[in-house]
């Protein structure tokens, strides 16, 4: 299936520009500013084995990760940003992931056709601990922590799905960044909380041209020239495009 939209993000009121079926926007809206549900509260000791769990089914998949944790002042429940999860020992590079987004009982963002799910995306850099140097890992640590931060407040109002595209506007002045949605199953392997089957969503920066070939192409096309050229799944962006201008 060729999917031909492009979901419109704005950070400070989430609004979908998309037709996405079931779902328009004044029912987005209506999640955004209506009534809240009554939240589920969890004893300590489920989010506990829930941590547990979570992380080994993510190791599973990608590999054992770092110690430490990227943990965000405010938290992501709050409105502030997402914890950030370094995985080292995977494939080449460091794998990012999230671990808020999936409560306990396994509910979380709207699901897709996989179900509930986690975030990820990857940089081919090198793991660095060192938090204070204004060094290129840690430019793009913070750059991919915004934008796992957007979609993750975004996946609560509106069903992500596999290759779709994405547009995150930035702050005025700044162009916009052109994302690439897929699910991550590497050689097959599934993430499970327990025995219990979710997903990991890939989130992928892509150059422009790249997202608009997507959107005329089919974005299964974009990733097969993306993963011939061995840029796949990396958000990395100083490398050249894949489409031929």
């Amino acid at each position: 299936m060729i999917y031909k939209w492009t979901l419109l993000l704005i950070i400070s009121t989430t609004i979908s520009c998309s037709n996405q079926k079931g779902q328009d926007n004044m029912s987005i809206f209506k999640k955004l500013f209506g009534k809240k549900e009554a939240k589920k509260e969890f004893a300590q000791e489920e989010y506990d084995k829930d941590y547990e769990l979570k992380m080994a089914g993510l190791e599973y998949v990608l590999g054992k990760s770092h110690n430490l944790v990227g943990h965000s002042i405010i938290p992501f429940e709050i409105g502030g940003a997402v914890d950030m999860y370094y995985f080292q020992n995977g494939i080449k590079g460091t794998g990012f992931a999230t671990m808020e987004l999936l409560k306990p009982d396994g509910t979380g963002p709207i699901p897709n056709r996989f179900g509930t799910y986690e975030l990820v995306a990857f940089t081919k850099l090198d793991y660095i601990q060192d938090t204070v140097k204004t060094i290129p890992f840690n430019l793009i640590e913070r750059h991919i922590c915004g934008i796992l931060t957007s979609i993750g407040f975004y996946s609560f109002h509106a069903k992500l799905e596999p290759l779709e595209t994405c547009e995150l506007p930035q702050k005025e002045g700044e162009p916009n960044l052109c994302l690439i949605f897929d699910e991550y199953k590497p050689d097959g392997k599934e993430f499970k909380i327990g025995d219990n089957k979710h997903g990991l969503l890939l989130v992928m920066e892509v150059h422009r041209n790249e997202m608009e070939y997507a959107m005329k192409n089919g974005t299964g096309k974009l990733v097969a020239k993306l993963k011939e050229k061995g840029y796949y799944p990396y958000s990395d962006l100083n490398r050249e495009s894949v489409i031929n201008e």
